[in-house]
């Protein structure tokens, strides 16, 4: 790479395809640009999932560029197709303006935002997409887009053997206008997308130059999945949530620590600001030895996005419940507990599971522990008491306090 930031993604794996690289390249030679990277508000949220192009967002500032944060305000209204096989169900807009605030939290851990040249902005889709009535959508952009065009794209492909609908149609349209408003009002020359947005990227860079006769680039990074090869996300009932209010600094510091031994050197690079000469020193650690790698891979991901006295807390939690440490900031829970409970109906209320089902099963695997003691019969009584620690399985705990 002929160019230090584009050389820094490359080397921490971030990079997995470009609309145009030694164009890209000569860009960012010739200094600063503006760079958006959207998200729907399906969520109130950030998760892990999403976290890879947010890095590299995080990088393009550190090297003196502005990134430019969108919000998919009317998008999600739509539901994005890519890589689903159903559709998204509406919101209501009230769900939407709670998620649409979250999502400005989460952003705001990871990137400095202000009024300095480099620093981070946030916009809403749906300020520009709500002055579009239908047919002045389709008479200003209605042409610039073909129907092969559109069918020949990976998103739409897969939805149409079981039932795309026409509002899921028109998101790559939204998202195509919504680059060529950003080019326009920022001089916005770059999206950074994962790799499943690709094909909607690129119809805006084509119509900003259908529209304006320019050049613009797509920038895409490769999606993370869990230890069995899914993609992590809300739909996938695997997220890792950024906000402490859907998942404390502690269990966000666990999923870290708990990093498959095959993904350490993956999730350092991404994940840490570690520099690369140190990453390839941890990665090369075997056996016992790699849990050290996976503990400074958990604080120093915990401190890029809770802080740093949340990833001290959350390393000192951990140690004292494996190590024999202070135990005082446990996540905790509270419940009413007005009388004795069933474990099953406990568990369920202190939220480790959805249904008494899946309760119920895990005691019987004796995978419960109930103030130190294994529990396996479902019909054991938990009772009443100020605080009651749960641990189930080996790693999660949690102090359950009752009102």
């Amino acid at each position: 790479m002929k160019n230090e930031l584009l050389h820094e993604l490359e080397q921490r794996g971030f990079i997995n395809q470009c609309s145009n690289m030694d164009a890209l390249t000569d860009a960012l030679n010739n200094g600063q640009i503006t760079a958006y990277l959207g998200s729907d508000p399906t969520a109130d949220s950030l998760h892990v999932g999403h976290l890879v192009p947010v890095m590299m967002m995080r990088w393009l500032q550190k090297f003196g560029h502005r990134p430019l944060m969108l919000v998919g305000g009317a998008t999600g209204r739509i539901g994005d197709p890519s890589g689903r096989d159903t559709g998204r169900p509406m919101m209501t807009e009230e769900t939407l303006a709670k998620n649409v605030a979250g999502l400005k939290k989460s952003y705001s851990k990871f990137l400095r935002f202000g009024d300095g040249a480099s620093d981070a902005i946030i916009v809403d889709n749906y300020d520009w997409m709500k002055n579009y009535s239908h047919i002045d959508f389709l008479a200003q952009f209605g042409t610039d887009f073909t129907v092969p065009r559109m069918l020949s794209m990976e998103s739409v492909k897969r939805r149409l053997e079981n039932g795309m609908t026409f509002l899921e149609f028109n998101y790559m349209t939204f998202q195509a206008v919504d680059f060529l408003t950003l080019y326009k009002k920022y001089n916005c020359v770059l999206q950074l997308c994962g790799a499943d947005q690709w094909g909607n990227a690129i119809m805006g860079i084509e119509l900003i130059r259908k529209k304006l006769g320019r050049e613009a680039f797509v920038l895409s990074t490769s999606l993370i999945t869990d230890a069995a090869g899914n993609k992590i996300g809300k739909s996938a009932g695997n997220a890792v949530w950024v906000n402490e209010d859907k998942l404390s600094p502690y269990d966000y510091y666990q999923y870290f620590r708990n990093t498959p031994d095959e993904l350490v050197e993956k999730f350092l690079k991404i994940f840490t600001e570690i520099p690369l000469d140190e990453i390839a020193r941890l990665s090369k650690l075997q056996g016992a030895e790699l849990n050290a790698a996976k503990k400074i891979l958990a604080f120093a991901a915990t401190e890029i996005a809770h802080g740093c006295a949340a990833a001290e807390s959350a390393e000192q939690t951990a140690n004292g419940l494996f190590g024999g440490g202070d135990m005082s900031n446990m996540p905790s829970v509270e419940i009413q507990m007005l009388d004795d409970m069933s474990a099953p109906e406990f568990l369920v209320a202190t939220g480790l599971f959805p249904s008494r089902g899946e309760a119920r099963r895990m005691i019987e695997q004796g995978g419960i522990q109930i103030n130190g003691e294994k529990i396996t019969d479902p019909r054991a009584i938990i009772a009443s008491a100020p605080e009651i620690t749960v641990q189930k399985g080996k790693k999660t705990f949690l102090k359950v306090i009752v009102k």
